[in-house]
């Protein structure tokens, strides 16, 4: 069990970097108009961002971080369904 654990929690820590580099680099794309704002590509990565850095947060119990990171989350899907649709 103490491996599954220690396995857990790196996994969750990589996931939580990885999502910060995720939004990091579309907000940087975005910026630089490299990357549309209304592109799948960039609220995919804003939905995958959001997760990994909710995940990190509610595992560490950073909740003020980890709720607006479900905000962020949810406007991304919303944005995905409208490009979609």
């Amino acid at each position: 069990m103490l491996l599954y654990d220690e396995n857990m929690k790196t996994f969750i820590e990589i996931f939580g970097w990885f999502g910060t580099l995720l939004v990091l680099v579309a907000y940087g794309l975005s910026s630089f108009a490299i990357l549309d704002h209304e592109s799948i590509i960039f609220q995919s990565m804003n939905l995958v961002g959001a997760l990994g850095i909710g995940a990190i947060s509610f595992y560490k119990k950073a909740y003020q971080p980890a709720w607006l990171n479900v905000a962020w989350g949810l406007i991304a899907i919303m944005a995905l369904i409208r490009i979609v649709l």
